[in-house]
């Protein structure tokens, strides 16, 4: 199949079991059949989303480049939405503005929660010395 293909979301959705698996992310077509056995997080992650917009789950496990290279051989085609399909939950430019913004927050909310739990034990540890220098 060429990855110019188009699908309509029920084909997409005739194909849902571990024989016969299309996924869609991003609007793009997946068979996914080949990698069932493969898939690091088990068979069932993918089995739950077959058929479906799998992207909300794709992004929300935040994949590595690995995965995302793997995902590209995979591609079949592009999804072409009819109106009374289901809408995309999240849109590419929502996701990636997301995970980035969430991981610079957490980088920096950690580095702050690790300076303030050093200078609490360095406190703690000075307030001891002195306390035994007393006795």
């Amino acid at each position: 199949m060429s990855a110019d293909k188009d699908f309509t979301y029920a084909q997409v959705a005739e194909h849902s079991t571990k024989k016969d698996l299309y996924l869609v992310i991003h609007d793009k077509v997946y068979n996914t059949t080949a990698f069932v056995d493969e898939h690091p997080g088990g068979e069932e992650v993918l089995l739950d989303v077959g058929g479906q917009d799998a992207t909300e789950a794709f992004e929300d496990v935040g994949h590595s480049d690995e995965a995302r290279e793997i995902l590209e051989g995979l591609l079949i085609g592009n999804l072409k939405r009819k109106e009374g399909d289901p809408k995309p939950k999240l849109s590419t430019t929502t996701s990636a503005t997301t995970s980035t913004n969430n991981a610079a927050g957490l980088g920096i909310g950690l580095y702050a929660i690790i300076l303030i739990g050093a200078g609490l034990a360095f406190g703690a540890y000075k307030y001891l010395q002195t306390q035994e220098g007393k006795a």
